[in-house]
Order: structure tokens, then sequence, then C-alpha cells
């Protein structure tokens, strides 16, 4: 007998989708910024281009705008994939397979937290810092830090997505088959307040915060 294709909800592959690829592109655009005007820990030489920062900007922006709609969905309709109070337990049983399952779950947080991490720290920078050769200014430092964090917890997410459910869980994020209780009329149920998690309630108040920040800082930094 076959195993099952695990289904993942349509609201979940389309804004996991969305943002993954934002991500992505982010992550190569921001490389491309690096590569382009400061190269102190090696460099590609990738093909000059005039405009790469306001591509990053771009794309970056756009992935600040849709973000929290992915945070409020994996802490309140997602909320078994991120950490739990038994996280730290769990941890200590590295022969069990709840040991991947929990490490999972923390990667997941963490790529939510990274991704804060680098957008506000990025729309802390000036865009004439790079071109005039400023590369030690704190926020393009933590910028850095954060694009580097978020590449190894993308990258541990997926060894792990393939490791705790195989090749049908990866594959299950881009199918296009929907039942029939996944509709738009259902896809925000569930959402509501929960204090019996104070865990969970923290992390993402730490995240919506920081995004609040990010909205709010450069308003008063920048200008």
């Amino acid at each position: 007998m076959l195993p099952s294709r695990p289904y993942q909800p349509v609201l979940l592959r389309l804004l996991h989708g969305v943002i993954a690829i934002l991500t992505l592109l982010a992550l190569i655009s921001g490389f491309w910024v690096y590569d382009t005007y400061d190269q102190r820990w090696g460099s590609l030489r990738l093909p000059q281009l005039s405009d790469i920062q306001g591509i990053h900007g771009t794309i970056a922006l756009t992935l600040f705008l849709l973000l929290p709609l992915l945070v409020l969905y994996s802490f309140h309709l997602g909320q078994r994939r991120l950490i739990q109070p038994q996280l730290w337990q769990h941890l200590k049983t590295p022969s069990q397979p709840i040991w991947w399952i929990s490490l999972q779950r923390l990667v997941n947080t963490l790529i939510l937290v990274a991704a804060t991490f680098s957008v506000l720290t990025g729309r802390m920078m000036k865009e004439e810092w790079l071109p005039a050769g400023e590369m030690n200014h704190v926020w393009y430092l933590a910028h850095l830090v954060g694009w580097c964090i978020t590449l190894l917890a993308v990258a541990t997410h997926l060894l792990l997505g393939a490791k705790v459910g195989g090749v049908p869980l990866l594959l299950s994020m881009f199918q296009w088959h929907t039942q029939p209780r996944d509709t738009p009329q259902t896809w925000l149920r569930g959402i509501k307040f929960n204090p019996s998690r104070p865990l969970l309630n923290a992390v993402e108040w730490g995240i919506l915060g920081g995004l609040l920040l990010g909205l709010i800082l450069p308003v008063f930094y920048l200008f």
C-alpha cells in the first residue's frame, strides 16, 4: 500500500510559495549587491548591474510587506509547525524521531525571526553608503549577518523537510490538488489569540514588533 501524500492547505501553499520565491530572490540579489560593492570576504565576480541595489530593495520591500501575512498564518493556523513548549525536552533525545521534528520546528521559527531581522536592518540602510565605499555602518554589517542566518536557516529547513517527510513532503508544497473543505471561506477560521501558549506568543509579538519597527524607524532615521 502506497503511503498517503501529505496535504498542505491552499493558503499555506500560496503564502509559503510567494515568500519562498521572494526570500530566494532577496538572498541572490543581496549577495549580488555585496559582490558589486564589498567583496571583503570573497567574490564570485558577478556581472555588474547598475541598478542592483534598486532591484534588491524592491524585492526586499515586497517581502517586508507580505511577511506579516505568513507570520500570522504560521502562529495561528500553522502553529504546530513551530516551536512547542516541550522543545528542550525533546531535543535531549536525539535518538528519537521527535528530535528531528522538534529541530525542524525550531528552524521554521528561526526562518521567520531571521527574515524579520534581515528586512529590519535592510530598511535602516541608506542607498548611498555602498556606492560611496562606506562598508562599516552597523546596520549594513547587521544586514549581512541577517543574510547569512537566513541562508543557513533556509538550507537547513529544506534538509530537515527531506529528513522528516522525505520527497513527498517537499513536493506537497507544490501540488495543485485541493480538498473540498479547503476553500477561501474556511482559510481564516481558527485565527484567534491564545494566552495559553506564552512561548509562541512572545516570539510572535517579537517578530511583529520587529516588522513594525521596520515600518516606523526609517521615517525618523533616514529623513
